[in-house]
């Protein structure tokens, strides 16, 4: 939709000219997140609003909810599934300038901070003061913590420490009238509540579909003292799966468990020449953290509860030496393409959750329906709570590959709701998933519709995401 002269007028009263963009390369740059549905087409606002608290952002939404305006909201643009560009155009609300610390409450576990703060800003922020925000997404370098709040993202370290979910406390949300709440109790510092309905949480994963987060507070938690790493290559990938269900049953809880399949060893070592990983079908890395004493004991519990199944086991926690580790883990997602020169990786399909004990099946399926499409797929990811990262890879400039990744993608997501897991485990719903709705939850997606509809009447906050 375009906008009128007089909406543009009172944006700019209100902002100031600088900072509503209009001009087309403004809003093409708006256009596209990190999504293979992105990438497939082109969703551009009408305007980029660049506001900076949350009176302006109210009122931007008394107006867009007077003129029935559409509104997304967006934070750094790292996300996969098209959640965060402008379906039906309308105003794209630029958050990232909103990233400032407004109070550390350390003595009582959290922080109060702006949706724009990118991830790993805060935790450079915490350190000093021997704290951490556990959830620990690979873009933590570029995403924000609304963003996370948004799509309850997690990452490596959800498997011991859980998702954003877990450590978001109360928000600050305007609403789509421009009404702003405060959840979690208006003055509440406390580290729980049993007051009332859980409002925070319905924001949480919400998409930007119900209002604006504006404000968060954030629990967080004293550093672990010392960390350690086992890695550990399989000779056939499904071992890797029957790996991790034998550390579990050994009542060992590590902080992180990742895998990277023989696909993801090859591109990092392409992408690094001087990085040397074993051979095998799949990599383990077991991350455990405490006290010196309890993270040397998992490691060497870990590593011997292994070694029936794997074909090189190794532990160290020499500080230098798990960084070493970590760093092939670190660079597959950027490293992808390099197994098949001339191809991009594609970010869709690359989400699914599965049961932990259905794990190697996934393993074993996922490389059968690559195989059944000529298109490779490099897979690693949150083996611990059964999140497989899938990249498909393919040459985009090509319109039969595209849509072979199309018939990949949809064919992973079908077998992760075949297995009882989900669609998408931290990522989101957004566009890419949105077709897959009705399937995983029946006559629950109703209810958000009810729930959508009451808050959002007119229909104004993120249209066309996750099927509402």
């Amino acid at each position: 939709m375009a906008l009128s002269r007089e909406v543009l007028r009172r944006l700019e009263i209100l902002l100031g000219p600088e900072r509503v963009m209009t001009q087309d390369v403004d809003r093409l740059v708006y256009a596209f997140d990190s999504s293979f549905e992105a990438s497939l087409n082109r969703y551009e606002p009408d305007v980029v609003l660049r506001p900076q608290n949350t009176a302006e952002i109210s009122a931007i939404l008394k107006l867009a909810w007077e003129y029935e305006i559409p509104v997304t909201p967006r934070g750094a643009g790292t996300g996969q599934n098209g959640g965060a560009v402008a379906v039906r155009g309308g105003i794209l609300l630029d958050l990232s300038g909103m990233k400032r610390i407004l109070a550390y409450d350390l003595e009582n576990l959290q922080v109060l901070i702006e949706p724009g703060l990118v991830h790993a800003e805060l935790n450079q922020a915490l350190k000093p003061q021997g704290f951490f925000f556990p959830p620990d997404p690979g873009s933590s370098k570029m995403c924000t913590l609304g963003g996370m709040v948004s799509f309850n993202s997690s990452g490596m370290r959800a498997v011991k420490y859980g998702t954003t979910r877990e450590y978001v406390l109360g928000l600050e949300v305007v609403l789509p009238d421009g009404q702003v709440i405060t959840t979690g109790g208006l003055r509440s510092r406390a580290l729980k509540s049993a007051s009332g309905y859980e409002l925070t949480r319905l924001f949480v994963g919400s998409e930007g579909t119900l209002g604006v987060i504006t404000k968060i507070r954030l629990k967080v938690l004293p550093l672990p003292e010392k960390r350690g790493l086992v890695l550990a290559a399989f000779p056939r990938v499904e071992d890797a799966g029957r790996a991790v269900i034998a550390v579990f049953r050994q009542h060992l809880t590590p902080s992180a468990i990742e895998i990277l399949d023989d696909s993801a060893m090859q591109a990092a070592m392409a992408y690094k020449p001087g990085l040397t990983l074993p051979t095998g079908e799949a990599l383990l890395l077991f991350e455990v953290d405490g006290s010196p004493a309890d993270v040397a004991y998992q490691a060497q519990r870990i590593a011997e509860t292994c070694r029936g199944l794997a074909s090189h086991v190794d532990w160290s926690d020499d500080p230098q030496r798990v960084a070493d580790l970590w760093e092939a883990r670190s660079l597959v997602g950027a490293a992808a393409s390099r197994v098949k020169p001339g191809t991009t990786r594609v970010y869709d399909g690359e989400d699914i959750c599965v049961p932990i004990a259905r794990v190697p099946e996934a393993l074993k399926r996922i490389r059968q329906i690559g195989r059944e499409n000529d298109v490779v797929i490099v897979t690693y990811g949150h083996i611990g709570d059964g999140n497989l990262h899938s990249a498909p890879v393919v040459d985009t400039r090509k319109p039969e590959e595209v849509e072979k990744a199309k018939r990949v993608v949809d064919a992973i997501h079908r077998l992760a709701l075949e297995l009882e897991g989900t669609t998408t485990g931290e990522h989101g719903v957004g566009l890419s998933r949105a077709r897959y709705m009705e399937e995983e939850h029946g006559p629950a997606l109703e209810v958000m519709r009810v729930i959508k509809r009451a808050l959002d009447p007119k229909g104004i906050m993120n249209p066309g995401k996750m099927a509402l």
